[in-house]
């Protein structure tokens, strides 16, 4: 593929130390650039492939281990037995296991089930069984051995799935709503401008050395399941005044420590300019982001100095070199939950079914045993959501009630209560070396303590967990987010737990989520606290006012 060329300066006044390349400065500023520099992220597969899975895990450059392999979706899992209060101590060889985590691309989550029983195959033979569903809809796996990566990448692209740019400074896997093309109130169906840019420039050297990760989204879902609000890019489907489906442009979303909503352009694009605009606003990014500090290096950062109106004309000027006609915002999100769980028409008159996994942990076997529930009512295929959820799709009338309860048996649940349905959490300490806290087992146990507690409760709420401050599961958008951190307990020790963000929404007025000051709870405490303000807000509520309103007006007494 040809590298697209780099636009001509044109008077954008950032000082030099920011390290952007349109602006003439090349010189690497920190490690993580040096080693971009002296060799594509890309270029490890065959080293992969012809050095390291032969020799093992003692052979491996530490710059390809902790750098370049997370080019193909690799991250050395956290060695076992190192509690929370060591993770920023401690230097990263120490915090190494000699096994990986893998990411798999499911790039919009749908999936066949041939593609479905392969990651069970590959899940089984090589990584233990495990395998959890992200909220970015990919699927990753654990306890991986250098020694199995060729085979697994065979296995994969044998039926087209890939591990290629899953992680890295790169363009990374491409969210879609799942219902893509049948779903009855879908505005558009993005797949077709997914899959070309997913084809275009996914592997491109153009695009392998961006300053950070690059987030897309690219949906018609009248739900907005694919929260464009916190994307870098997202193409959020809309009408303009004409009757042409298209998409509106958001960029610049993201949230980790420093959390910013993306901001609209306020451009029409047609379906055929999706992959050239995509392009252009990853040049923006790879040519003017800011590569000198890591943690400014996001495209949200960029957005947020320039503004929409700056952003927009040099996408139009340098990169596309035409105007994009102005064009409609989007409708309001359908629905109170920005989800696909439960059952409910399609468009050619079929059903999808909607299940919840417990926090999107699967296996091996049960990736096995949801691609035999789906084949033996008449589906081929499956998606994952960006809430760790799953869906089947296709599901004849007359195979509903069956289905329903195949899944249900399999604690697969598709009448789920809110707690299952809308508590996530990421990796936690259990694989992942940035985490303080574990998060998986702790949100599995506060949702059978809230179903037990509040057996009646049924308004929308999501509570998300995570283990550290970089918002993998999205605390600070969640209603009720959980930050992991270590906590004094009564008796003065230093435990685990979370801070605590209250009220975060997406939606027509987004907001993250409120701090009360001092406000963190053990995760011993966790239960007891999660059940005391929801009760606070049931007694509180007016009528039909979400937890989010009622954050914003409630005593700090009633949110501790």
């Amino acid at each position: 593929m040809s590298t697209p060329a780099r636009p001509a300066n044109r008077h954008h006044k950032r000082p030099r130390g920011e390290g952007q390349w349109a602006l003439g400065y090349r010189e690497p500023l920190n490690k993580n650039e040096e080693n971009k520099k002296a060799d594509d992220g890309l270029n490890v597969r065959q080293r992969i492939i012809d050095v390291y899975s032969k020799q093992g895990f003692d052979s491996i450059d530490p710059a390809d281990l902790r750098g370049r392999f997370r080019w193909y979706g690799l991250y050395t899992q956290r060695k076992p037995g190192i509690d929370g209060g060591k993770t920023a101590i401690l230097e990263p060889e120490e915090l190494d296991d000699r096994y990986f985590m893998i990411r798999i691309r499911t790039d919009g989550g749908q999936l066949s089930l041939q593609q479905l029983r392969v990651i069970a195959d590959v899940s089984n033979d090589y990584a233990r069984g495990t395998a959890d569903v992200t909220d970015r809809q990919n699927i990753q796996l654990h306890w991986v051995e250098i020694e199995s990566v060729p085979d697994m990448w065979t296995r994969l692209e044998a039926v087209g799935l890939s591990t290629t740019e899953a992680c890295g400074d790169t363009p990374r896997g491409m969210l879609g709503c799942p219902l893509a093309g049948i779903d009855a109130d879908e505005v558009i169906d993005g797949r077709p401008q997914l899959q070309e840019i997913r084809e275009r420039y996914i592997g491109d050297p153009a695009f392998s050395n961006l300053p950070r990760k690059f987030k897309t989204a690219i949906s018609g879902c009248a739900a907005h399941c694919t929260v464009h609000e916190i994307n870098d890019i997202s193409f959020v489907g809309v009408v303009n005044e004409q009757g042409e489906a298209g998409f509106d442009l958001w960029v610049g979303g993201g949230l980790s420590t420093n959390p910013m909503f993306s901001k609209r352009l306020g451009v029409f694009v047609r379906p055929e300019q999706a992959h050239e605009v995509w392009a252009g606003v990853a040049g923006i990014f790879r040519d003017y982001g800011y590569r000198r500090l890591r943690g400014r290096a996001r495209l949200k950062f960029l957005v947020n100095d320039w503004g929409a109106e700056k952003f927009r004309d040099v996408l139009q000027t340098e990169y596309l070199k035409y105007e994009l006609p102005d064009g409609p915002a989007p409708a309001a999100p359908r629905g109170d939950r920005r989800d696909h769980v439960g059952v409910h028409l399609q468009r050619d008159g079929n059903y999808y079914v909607g299940f919840a996994p417990r926090v999107g942990r699967l296996s091996g076997d049960l990736m096995h045993r949801i691609a035999d529930i789906a084949e033996r009512h008449g589906s081929t295929r499956v998606a994952t959501t960006i809430e760790q959820k799953m869906v089947i799709l296709d599901v004849a009338p007359e195979q509903v009630e069956s289905i329903v309860a195949e899944l249900e048996a399999a604690d697969l649940r598709v009448n789920p209560s809110t707690f299952r349905r809308q508590t996530m959490a990421c990796t936690g300490i259990e694989y992942c070396k940035l985490a303080i806290v574990e998060t998986k087992n702790a949100a599995s146990e506060l949702i059978d303590e809230l179903e037990r507690r509040l057996p009646d409760f049924n308004q929308p709420l999501t509570i998300n967990l995570n283990g550290c401050p970089n918002s993998c599961a999205r605390i600070q958008t969640a209603d009720i987010g959980l930050k992991g951190q270590l906590v004094v307990n009564d008796k003065g020790e230093q435990v685990g737990g979370y801070q605590v963000h209250l009220g975060g929404t997406f939606g027509l007025n987004p907001s993250f989520g409120r701090k009360v000051r001092g406000l963190k709870t053990t995760a011993e405490d966790l239960p007891d606290y999660v059940e005391r303000v929801v009760r606070n807000f049931e007694k509180q509520k007016n009528d039909g006012e979400t937890f989010a309103e009622w954050v914003q007006r409630a005593d700090e007494a009633d949110l501790k």
